[in-house]
């Protein structure tokens, strides 16, 4: 089972691992792409202005941009720890043992608008580019990713979770990947999609999946493990699961 978990803008900083080096991310293939859009982001850094433009930063987070300037001798860790956020709190691999956190390293990859795929134990450094950031002088993102990530995500021969943002989905669409829409119901049974907290709901299924020592291999499958461990999934037909939660 492989989980698509979207990133985070936010990063933790620092970390213990050597400088960023793409070949030895997962799927080598992307590494042309990745080259492109890391040289063309610290060349961006170079102008400030144009980078707040880019990136949507405010003055206040011109941090982010020394983040893309350092890119190449920054220090890395492993994106399951690099990304932060409402998402990965929830998922909270900190408290993992050893036998767990290998687990979710080989079942869990971050869809990036930089690296376009990495596994939990990828080494990646700060950095800041959103899936709908314009990088001046290159094509879309979603130009760029869609030829070369869509076969590599396509060659998985597991049971693929796809947990991305739409916008991430959208740089390279799995066929057939199972997806996990949320939403809440309040007592009087009416229904609403979550927002605020899709994220937290979202983190929760992505901890589940990486510990579980089950392999689901399909959407029927998926559904029971959920179910077993106590949350209230529908299943309508096709590859899409509903998580109604209770309205706060």
């Amino acid at each position: 089972m492989l989980v698509l978990l979207p990133p985070s803008e936010t990063k933790a900083p620092g970390g213990d691992g050597a400088p960023l080096d793409l070949t030895a991310l997962t799927a080598p293939e992307l590494t042309g792409v990745r080259t492109e859009i890391a040289e063309a982001l610290v060349k961006l850094a170079d102008d400030v202005p144009a980078s707040r433009a880019a990136l949507g930063l405010s003055p206040k987070q011109d941090a982010e941009i020394t983040r893309n300037a350092q890119l190449w001798t920054s220090p890395t860790r492993p994106a399951l720890e690099r990304y932060t956020g409402v998402l990965y709190d929830a998922l909270d691999v900190g408290s993992m043992t050893r036998a767990q956190r290998g687990r979710a390293d080989r079942r869990l990859a971050v869809g990036s608008a930089l690296f376009g795929l990495v596994r939990g134990h990828d080494r990646i450094p700060a950095y800041r580019l959103s899936a709908g950031s314009a990088l001046p002088g290159l094509p879309s993102l979603r130009a760029l990713w869609r030829p070369v990530l869509s076969p590599v995500l396509a060659d998985v021969d597991e049971l693929v979770v796809d947990l991305r943002s739409g916008s991430y989905a959208a740089l390279a669409p799995v066929p057939g990947a199972v997806t996990v829409d949320v939403v809440s119901e309040r007592p009087d049974g009416s229904r609403s999609v979550v927002s605020h907290f899709n994220k937290a709901h979202k983190g929760r299924v992505a901890r589940l999946l990486a510990l579980t020592t089950a392999e689901p291999t399909d959407v029927v499958r998926l559904r029971s493990l959920l179910r077993r461990a106590g949350l209230h999934v529908e299943h309508d037909g096709g590859t899409a699961l509903i998580l109604v939660v209770p309205a706060s």
